[in-house]
């Protein structure tokens, strides 16, 4: 199988971009980034993604700072260096400090530190936390 390589809007099918125009207007940017160029391979899977992405990311009751830093952070716990890279950006464009971005890492490697305690010691859900 030979290596996976991204669709260029120049080359893309109709459907690919009507895609790319999509997310070129919502994310107000010139060109769409490696990760859409090489999904667009599967012009399916590259349309469900970019539709859950944008309902999803969407405003609601959370505000967009703040999805950005949840995504930065499963991103951080899942080692997605292309996703730490990317939700960093767009983090920091929504309104996210450094000094907030430190107050995330401290949670995120507080959480991932106590998640394998409570994994390796076994420890079972206290009866009040069940709600």
């Amino acid at each position: 199988m030979s290596k996976p390589q991204p669709i260029r809007y120049e080359d893309a099918s109709s459907e690919v971009r009507e895609v790319f125009d999509d997310i070129k207007k919502v994310k107000g940017i010139p060109e769409v980034n490696n990760f859409w160029a090489y999904l667009a391979s599967d012009p399916k899977t590259l349309r469900r993604t970019w539709d859950s992405l944008k309902q999803v990311m969407a405003p609601g009751k959370l505000d967009s700072v703040t999805k950005e830093m949840l995504y930065l952070a499963v991103s951080v716990t899942n080692n997605c260096g292309y996703c730490i890279a990317s939700h960093h950006a767009a983090a920091t464009k929504a309104g996210m400090t450094p000094e907030m971005f430190g107050e995330l890492m401290a949670v995120v490697g507080m959480a991932n530190e106590t998640n394998r305690l409570v994994n390796g010691y076994r420890v079972p859900t206290d009866p009040g936390f069940d709600q």
